[in-house]
């Protein structure tokens, strides 16, 4: 089990095997995949399919990441970075339900930005969320993300895109000190 950050209350390692129960069940649920554009998955078989062709930690050196409660040690999510389909980097986030508005999308998400510009030295970050998406669009413009565009995300109509670079972040960091 490979940790690749933590944050104060959470641990974001990457995804395995064993995450195929937890990750079916957080991508089975219509309300969190509602503004995704993804499919749920039908079976665990299938979300343990999916963990098992998941080559972006190989290919790119970075990925979605399991995050896990320091606290209690159970599964809540996931968040991190991945090379999208626009070859861009793009910043991710998806957790069950019960854990909304505890703010761990926001610790993560902000952990992700830290590891992608200090330690990947990637140069561009962005978001991306369906306009609908109140509380995503929330945390992009929390993380210090500006609005970008607006354009069609997976199948999703009038999706905003937020990015931030790595200049932009640095100023944010030193202004929080």
């Amino acid at each position: 089990m490979k940790i690749v950050f933590e944050t104060k209350r959470l641990i974001l390692r990457e995804l395995n095997l064993s995450d195929s129960q937890q990750f079916f069940k957080l991508n089975s649920d219509f309300e969190v995949l509602k503004y995704t554009g993804d499919q749920p998955f039908s079976s665990t078989s299938d979300a343990l399919k999916f963990l098992k062709n998941y080559t972006d930690y190989e290919v790119n050196g970075f990925g979605r990441w399991a995050v896990i409660s320091k606290e209690s040690n159970l599964f809540l999510g996931w968040s991190g970075l991945k090379l999208n389909e626009e070859n861009m980097i793009d910043l991710g986030y998806r957790f069950f339900q019960k854990e909304w508005g505890k703010g761990y999308a926001t610790e993560a998400a902000k952990g992700s930005l830290e590891y992608g510009f200090d330690k990947l030295n990637i140069k561009t970050i962005i978001g991306r969320t369906s306009i609908e998406n109140k509380a995503s669009v929330h945390i992009l413009e929390k993380l210090g993300m500006n609005f970008w565009k607006n354009d069609n995300c997976k199948g999703i109509q009038n999706s905003s895109y937020y990015k931030i670079d790595k200049v932009q972040y640095d100023k944010r960091k030193k202004n929080q000190l």
